[in-house]
């Protein structure tokens, strides 16, 4: 059985590509950068979703000699012409303060009509093997901007993208539902055939 080392250490993103991987009846042994504690931390210098989930996947095969899975993923406005992007998860300035982000953004549109409310979630998930081979998969979540945050499940932007055809934000759905039509999860699915043609036994 190979061996497949993912970019992250949440639990709920290994336990979300394992179950896309047995589901396709693919037999891999998924772990995370956990089961590695000496790994190096990446910088993710790369200005695209796409090369920052290279830049992870390569270093991590080039530091475990293991085929790695790595992902990027943000909230693209359409008005913003794309941003926050590459930039959501340190929108306000500082990394990872979801409410300082969301607080920002929400203030920067504050005058923009629903109808030009649009964004998409978006994600790039690679994967790298140890002798430089590369492929890179992408996924969206499209929907609406709410002018307030609702709901409690999921996490950064979640609470104000109301998805195509749903009357609920992200953060309202459940963790089941999300999955089904997240940015990461058609990603992590499209790496499906990437996974068998590139590690099939």
């Amino acid at each position: 059985m190979t061996r497949l080392i993912l970019a992250t250490r949440n639990a709920g993103k290994i336990t979300e590509l394992r179950t896309i991987l047995a589901d396709a009846g693919l037999p891999h042994d998924l772990v995370g950068a956990d089961a590695y504690p000496d790994l190096p931390d990446v910088k993710e210098t790369g200005v695209t979703f796409a090369e920052n989930a290279l830049l992870k996947a390569h270093a991590l095969a080039r530091a475990t000699g293991l085929p790695a899975v790595a992902d990027d993923s943000g909230l693209c406005v359409d008005v913003l012409n794309g941003a926050p992007g590459i930039f959501s998860a340190r929108w306000a300035g500082r990394h990872g303060d979801d409410k300082a982000n969301l607080d920002l953004l929400l203030a920067q549109l504050s005058d923009i009509d629903d109808a030009h409310r649009g964004a998409h979630f978006a994600c790039a998930a690679a994967l790298a093997l140890p002798d430089g081979t590369e492929r890179v998969v992408e996924g969206q979540l499209r929907g609406v901007l709410r002018h307030e945050p609702v709901g409690t499940n999921g996490f950064g932007y979640d609470p104000i993208l109301q998805p195509e055809g749903d009357t609920r934000t992200c953060a309202e759905l459940s963790p089941g539902e999300k999955n089904a039509i997240s940015h990461r999860g058609k990603a992590f699915r499209a790496l499906v055939p990437v996974v068998r043609e590139l590690l099939a036994p």
